[in-house]
């Protein structure tokens, strides 16, 4: 459960608040509270890095709160634990009140969940499902511009699943609305948690069926088919970026 801060505590700090990470010099922040200058807030520990506690605060800080992408090149695991407390954080903030009687809610003290004393009703972190797939046509590997990514970042196509559509079918539908190519041998790689905002992706690789790429304009900048030996640099530090060389060995093995 969350407590003041006296200044003797001691780990990895996650001040985060709407979607935002305090990244001072870049990093997060690891000591005691004090040499933080958390003295005084109210802090939950969320996990342990290393063998010290990792603590959530959520606050915003008057500098330095940036995106959590900026930890993509840290070590998996604190990148997740960073992923955790930024979901945390956003999920205690949009239910400070009850969706179904408006009471002011608490946090569990056994659980992450919001509990409402009034109606009784009990609410967990919700997590938006979303696949990413890596598609292999002989030697090449097909790759997009998106319009939310920043740059000329070149990657592979992703999206979130919907209604009573099972992750196959996402992949498949997804992939169709974007390029309208058609895939097949769709299977299962890994996952990756992805709090922008609450996402949890599932990363897929398949194989080229049919059709002729014409990019979705609303979605898409411009996607194409690269050879694998001849690729934009990946994304780092990303489920994305194994994906990609994942089909690159594949394609070596097949040439």
């Amino acid at each position: 459960m969350e407590h003041e801060l006296s200044g003797y505590e001691r780990g990895w700090w996650m001040v985060s608040q709407e979607a935002k990470l305090w990244l001072p010099q870049g990093e997060l922040p690891f000591g005691s509270s004090a040499d933080a200058g958390l003295t005084g807030m109210l802090a939950l520990p969320i996990s342990e890095w290393a063998g010290d506690p990792v603590w959530l605060v959520r606050q915003t800080m008057p500098r330095d709160m940036g995106s959590g992408r900026q930890m993509l090149d840290a070590e998996p695991g604190l990148f997740q634990l960073a992923e955790r407390g930024v979901q945390l954080a956003e999920f205690y903030r949009s239910h400070r009140h009850c969706g179904y009687c408006g009471h002011r809610m608490r946090l569990s003290k056994t659980e992450w969940a919001c509990l409402c004393d009034h109606c009784h009703e009990r609410y967990y972190p919700q997590i938006a499902p979303c696949i990413i797939v890596a598609i292999r046509r002989d030697d090449q590997i097909l790759l997009a511009r998106h319009r939310r990514h920043r740059g000329d970042i070149y990657t592979v196509l992703a999206g979130f699943v919907e209604v009573g559509e099972t992750l196959e079918q996402c992949v498949a539908r997804e992939v169709m609305e974007e390029t309208q190519v058609q895939v097949k041998n769709v299977r299962y790689v890994t996952s990756q948690p992805w709090p922008f905002p609450h996402s949890l992706m599932m990363a897929f690789m398949a194989d080229y069926d049919r059709g002729d790429i014409q990019h979705d304009p609303s979605e898409l900048l411009d996607a194409g088919w690269y050879r694998y030996d001849a690729l934009p640099p990946p994304p780092p530090g990303t489920v994305a970026r194994r994906l990609i060389e994942d089909t690159v060995a594949l394609c070596r093995t097949h040439r």
